[in-house]
């Protein structure tokens, strides 16, 4: 997710300003300290205009065969 926002050109608190939510909310899960649902990752992928189609296909081969 961090790659996402840099290659937007946002800072941190960029992103949190255009969400509307405090900068500590973007570095927790950039830190892994906080989970994203779906409409919240869907939100941040329209700002920073990123390709849902291609995020989800990195994430699909990026994930393990068991939880």
């Amino acid at each position: 997710m961090v790659g996402l926002r840099q290659a937007a050109g946002m800072s941190q608190a960029k992103l949190a300003e255009e969400l509307g939510k405090p900068a500590s909310y973007v570095a927790k899960y950039e830190l892994g300290e906080r989970r994203l649902d779906a409409v919240e990752l869907c939100v941040i992928l329209r700002l920073t205009r990123a390709d849902p189609r291609q995020f989800f296909v990195k994430l699909y081969d990026a994930s393990p065969d068991k939880l």
